[in-house]
């Protein structure tokens, strides 16, 4: 099913700030006592505000043999295939996060699976879970991210035009799980390289 065209863009809250979000000073960066790295720090109420990696979560939807993806109708990466994947909010787990980012992307109503691949992406300090799930129906209502959804058998997946490397990374890992009749827990790193790291995998539970 497809939604209306829409051409937002959504980014997260800028990574630098100059005032100070306690008592509105100006911040200075410096490293502070006791530490390794530099921070932001208020010299007027002395706080210090700590950068932390955004949590990105997702699933891998699938009904039968095939997988639920969702076609970006905002940028970055505009037009592009993916996996139903968000940002983490407040007040939730990570499972939550997965599963509320699936309805919201694709109308998709789900039964969740297990953790299925945790992807470190240092370069842009983010970590991309995803979680195998189920399809109890195949109704979809795309919401206003998503341009339209639709199920790939594995030779549809259309990898030239997937939006990020964490998705045809994790693509790529169930498919191979699939094949041996197994499937495991991974965490790989993604560099800034064409490939990732080696993967390290645990049986999952």
């Amino acid at each position: 099913m497809t939604a209306s065209a829409r051409a937002l863009t959504y980014f997260p809250a800028p990574r630098s700030q100059r005032y100070c979000s306690q008592c509105g000073n100006l911040l200075t960066r410096r490293i502070p006592d006791d530490d390794n790295r530099e921070r932001d720090l208020c010299d007027h109420c002395g706080a210090i505000h700590y950068q932390n990696p955004r949590m990105v979560l997702g699933t891998i939807p699938v009904w039968e043999k095939q997988v639920l993806l969702c076609r970006r109708a905002i940028e970055p990466r505009h037009g592009y295939w993916t996996l139903p994947a968000g940002f983490m909010e407040l007040g939730e787990t990570t499972a939550q996060g997965a599963a509320r980012e699936t309805q919201e992307e694709a109308g998709a109503r789900i039964e969740m699976g297990p953790l299925f691949a945790v992807l470190d992406i240092p370069h842009v300090d983010q970590v991309h879970i995803f979680y195998l799930a189920r399809l109890t129906d195949v109704e979809f209502e795309p919401g206003p991210e998503s341009l339209e959804a639709r199920l790939f058998d594995e030779d549809e997946i259309p990898w030239d035009d997937l939006a990020f490397r964490s998705v045809s990374t994790a693509l790529r890992l169930f498919f191979a799980d699939r094949e041996r009749g197994v499937f495991q827990i991974h965490s790989d790193t993604l560099l800034r390289g064409p490939e990732p790291v080696p993967a390290v995998s645990t049986p999952a539970p």
